[in-house]
């Protein structure tokens, strides 16, 4: 049996690495949406804040009203 390189040992370690930030990265992203969720109301209020009226978000959002 071959013993592994110094050089393969340290891409594996590193490879191992990058997945675990990855995971991280995801569970952060699930923490932030848990912490503030979006809702009808969030969504409009920084729709107004933005200076959209009514008109603009239905037509914006494709509705014909």
């Amino acid at each position: 049996m071959a013993a592994r390189t110094t050089e393969a040992r340290i891409k594996a370690i590193e490879d191992k690495i990058a997945k675990k930030q990855a995971e991280i990265e995801n569970l952060e992203a699930q923490r932030q949406r848990l912490l503030h969720p979006v809702n009808m109301r969030t969504v409009l209020s920084k729709a107004k804040e933005a200076g959209l009226t009514a008109e603009q978000m239905a037509e914006r959002l494709g509705l014909d009203i």
